[in-house]
């Protein structure tokens, strides 16, 4: 091999003026891992905090390939925590995936960095899972999380957990055919159902949940599967506590999303939420997929404390309403959002309450 092939080989693993070295100088990793990331290619559904830091933290480490995956568009309130983000994207309401992307080909030139501007649900889905390593989790509800655990167990793809609100996080590495899934895991562990908007969020504990997420994808991506975390984690950076929890024993052999005769039951029609347009009504309707029974008097107190809209209730419904938007919801976990005729707007406006 002559000179020039050398420097050529070299700069492929170090990257251009050696960006890469302190990951190959870090021994356990080394040249082989930082192979795996540049040839490897990451889902990232959801760009918001999560996904941001995620997304920051897998392109500076050099990730071949990173897809970006989200609906909505940058507010204001997004700037607090959502790091790649700057005012002038709020200012003119950039739809996230777009100034994501365009923020880390600025970081590294060097990768390839798609972005899809789309609701997360089972069929759009689908169509972007070919050739993935890796799913990185870095979505606002349980019903995109289940229809991603579904198609990570039909296609075989790990993917990684993770959530965080308030001052709390939880991560967990899924791997099919190996440990128990997200559905397994229902019922089982506490997962929680608060969102940012309603409890508030410290920007640490996205970082806490991102470094721990990215540690585990490079681990995968360059592997290193043996140095994997096997439990769940979970902290709370404000009460100083942290807990790993093993979930081994949670694997169902009847699972029907990772058993031994699954269905995934999520990607399918009746197993996710269900959103129609009410004709003649400006109203969309929402069914979530995971039906839990909602404490109505709870539910009004706690959209009552963030102060921001009007709260009423009844025995049968709590109606809240916010800027243009007003919100009925009833005790089965259903919603009418009244005010638009636009699904994702609808939903988006569903889910900052409901997580």
């Amino acid at each position: 091999m002559g000179n020039n092939e050398i420097d050529k080989t070299q700069e492929n693993l170090l990257g251009r003026e050696g960006r890469y070295s302190r990951q190959v100088r870090f021994a356990p990793f080394g040249a082989e891992g930082q192979r795996g990331l540049a040839a490897s290619t990451v889902l990232i559904v959801g760009v918001g905090a999560l996904g941001t830091g995620i997304a920051e933290t897998l392109a500076r480490c050099g990730v071949g390939r990173i897809i970006l995956a989200d609906r909505d568009y940058v507010e204001w309130s997004n700037l607090q925590r959502q790091q790649l983000y700057t005012e002038a994207d709020a200012e003119a309401r950039t739809p996230k995936a777009a100034a994501a992307q365009e923020r880390l080909r600025q970081i590294n030139s060097g990768i390839v960095i798609e972005a899809h501007i789309m609701d997360a649900r089972a069929e759009e889905l689908e169509g972007l899972v070919a050739g993935v390593d890796v799913i990185m989790d870095g979505t606002d509800n349980f019903d995109t999380r289940l229809i991603i655990n579904d198609l990570a167990q039909k296609h075989g793809i790990p993917w990684i957990y993770g959530a965080c609100v308030g001052s709390y996080g939880i991560t967990y590495t899924i791997l099919p055919g190996e440990t128990p899934c997200l559905h397994c895991l229902l019922g089982t562990v506490p997962l929680g159902g608060d969102t940012c908007d309603t409890a508030g969020i410290l920007p640490q504990a996205v970082q806490l949940v991102t470094a721990h997420a990215t540690a585990e994808a490079i681990k995968l991506l360059g592997g290193r599967r043996d140095q994997l975390r096997s439990r769940l984690l979970s902290f709370d950076i404000w009460h100083n506590e942290h807990q790993e929890i093993g979930v081994k024993a949670a694997r169902k052999a009847d699972c029907p999303s990772c058993g031994s005769r699954p269905v995934y039951p999520y990607l399918t029609a009746a197993n996710t939420e269900r959103s129609d347009v009410l004709c003649g009504r400006d109203t969309v309707q929402i069914r979530p997929a995971c039906r839990q029974p909602l404490d109505l008097p709870e539910t009004a107190r706690r959209l009552a404390r963030l102060g921001t809209g009007t709260v009423e209730s009844n025995p049968f419904l709590v109606s809240y309403a916010e800027g243009p938007y007003r919100m009925v919801i009833f005790g089965d976990g259903r919603a009418l959002v009244h005010g638009t005729s636009d699904i994702a707007a609808a939903r988006s406006f569903y889910h900052r309450y409901f997580g």
